[in-house]
């Protein structure tokens, strides 16, 4: 983990930013719990934690902030909620439940393959992409009589 932070602190720093004690416990927070897709406010209850004189104001500035810088993306989900995770060099996909907002990773190895030929095909170097499916969790569909 401290590798990681150590990382994130020196990409911050050639932006002309610093890692606060503030922005390090948010990463940390996300870190801590990979997948999860947490909200601001889920980052918050679990800084506080360890920074009982963080702010929601602070949180909310750090996360647009790395979101900005791109250390992090934001989700967002069906409930209003932005979700927050960790940017990472694999393309991730999401299922995202428009009644109770959960957000489900998905490896889906043919949109993998589909890049590589789109790629290849066009001459065209793919640096990332973003898939979400919208629909209903297992909880959430509407029971078919």
């Amino acid at each position: 983990m401290r590798e990681k932070i150590t990382e994130i602190s020196e990409s911050l720093r050639r932006k002309g930013y610093r890692l606060t004690p503030q922005r390090e416990a948010v990463i940390k927070t996300l870190l801590e719990n990979p997948n999860q897709h947490l909200t601001a406010e889920d980052i918050y209850v679990m800084v506080r934690k360890s920074h009982p004189e963080i702010g929601m104001a602070t949180v909310y500035r750090t996360l647009d902030l790395l979101s900005k810088e791109k250390i992090i993306n934001q989700l967002s989900s069906g409930e209003g909620q932005c979700r927050y995770e960790l940017e990472s060099q694999a393309q991730r996909h999401h299922l995202v439940c428009l009644k109770c907002g959960q957000i489900t990773e998905v490896n889906i190895q043919l949109l993998e393959k589909m890049q590589e030929a789109l790629a290849a095909e066009h001459g065209f170097q793919i640096v990332g992409h973003l898939l979400k499916f919208y629909g209903y969790c297992a909880q959430c569909a509407p029971v078919e009589e």
